[in-house]
């Protein structure tokens, strides 16, 4: 593994627990040798993370749309910063630069990201680790929702292995690397699929 794409918060009102595990991550993947994919902002848990991965001598790439340019504070600093013209052009090209995604706590844009590497590795379009850090049970309510759709069996009980959730920035680092192209066949995960899989 060479790059993790990690997606978060442009908010910088936050309690000080969300801004540590920010710093965490940042530092955590350039310590483990791995550079940065992000959003490419300076502000918020963004800019937190690229400033703590560009510290410990990771390589930021970042990804922004020109419309957020001016609101996200696009982070000049990036060793590559990569301007586009469409959302769905900022998602595909972080997802395509990225060996894993890691997602800290953030609002409706952050939700969007995960769920869209999510539906790819369901679909297998890619075998990428997916990993939530889950600060002061931010993402509780995201998992119970998850396990809500395998009780009623929307969901295929399969996907819980396609998620790692943890509090702690650095077990769900040494989990995506560990956990590096992984494949689940697609009887096992895709809800069209019938079988009694637990």
């Amino acid at each position: 593994m060479k790059s993790l794409a990690v997606y978060c918060a442009s908010s910088t009102q936050l309690e000080p627990a969300f801004h540590n595990a920010a710093d965490a991550v940042g530092s955590g993947l350039a310590a483990r040798g791995l550079s940065l994919v992000y959003g490419g902002g300076c502000i918020g848990l963004m800019g937190e993370v690229a400033i703590a991965a560009a510290k410990g001598g990771a390589t930021v790439t970042g990804v922004i749309t020109q419309k957020l340019v001016e609101h996200e504070q696009a982070n000049n600093d990036c060793d590559e910063l990569i301007v586009v013209d469409t959302m769905q052009e900022r998602r595909t090209i972080m997802m395509e630069r990225a060996d894993g995604y890691l997602v800290l706590p953030g609002g409706i844009g952050t939700y969007e990201e995960f769920f869209e590497v999510l539906v790819g590795r369901q679909l297998g379009d890619h075998t990428k680790p997916i990993g939530i850090v889950n600060v002061n049970g931010y993402f509780d309510p995201l998992h119970d929702m998850l396990e809500h759709g395998i009780e009623h069996q929307f969901i295929r009980p399969a996907l819980r292995g396609l998620v790692f959730i943890d509090s702690c920035p650095d077990a769900v680092l040494d989990h995506i690397i560990e956990h590096e192209g992984e494949e689940l066949p697609a009887s096992a995960i895709l809800p069209m699929h019938s079988g009694n899989d637990g």
